[in-house]
């Protein structure tokens, strides 16, 4: 993908999405090719910066008896529970110091896949005068679509960078693309 795909705009935001060690392969719940994600997310960490665009990096950061997870009726293996090595971020993902983290799954009452859940998020986008998100990460199909829908609900653009996104499964993958882009996301393929 080449920056000159989308230009980067002063009033932007670099929404990173989970690209957490349980999510990559050797993780918990790996999504297939998960780590291909990371050289992609580099070059848009780095563009993002080179412009001064904020950076914002969600982690799933679960407690040991989360609701999501099988054993406590939930539909996943236990996976990014809280100070473990499955809860870091991918070890070649450069994560600048002056990204904002964006902790979220932290209840233990229900799950929040969108990173706009009960974060505040969406007030200090909107306090920065923030009018486009462009979003990229793991999984396409769960946590990047919830964080999507949930940013075009919040009235902001929305563009995202599918070169930087793995799905759960292909089709799953196809059908949430149709349905981010039906609900006005910009899905961006690179080459």
């Amino acid at each position: 993908m080449t920056q000159e795909q989308i230009s980067l705009q002063s009033n932007d935001v670099l929404m990173v999405v989970d690209i957490q060690n349980d999510f990559c392969p050797g993780g918990a719940l790996p999504i297939p090719r998960g780590d291909e994600v990371v050289p992609v997310a580099n070059f848009w960490i780095q563009a993002a910066r080179s412009k001064q665009i904020p950076v914002y990096c969600s982690r799933d950061f679960h407690p040991r008896e989360h609701p999501s997870f099988v054993e406590q009726g939930g539909d996943w293996p236990p996976h990014c529970i809280q100070e473990t090595w499955g809860a870091e971020f991918h070890p070649d993902l450069n994560v600048p110091e002056t990204a904002r983290i964006v902790t979220k799954g932290v209840r233990f009452d229900k799950d929040q896949n969108s990173v706009f859940e009960e974060t505040g998020l969406a007030h200090r986008l909107e306090r920065d005068g923030t009018g486009r998100l462009i979003v990229l990460g793991l999984a396409l199909d769960v946590c990047v679509r919830a964080s999507v829908l949930d940013g075009l609900g919040a009235g902001f653009e929305v563009s995202v960078i599918l070169d930087g996104c793995r799905a759960v499964t292909e089709e799953s993958g196809s059908n949430t693309i149709r349905e981010l882009e039906e609900a006005g996301a910009n899905c961006i393929s690179g080459g």
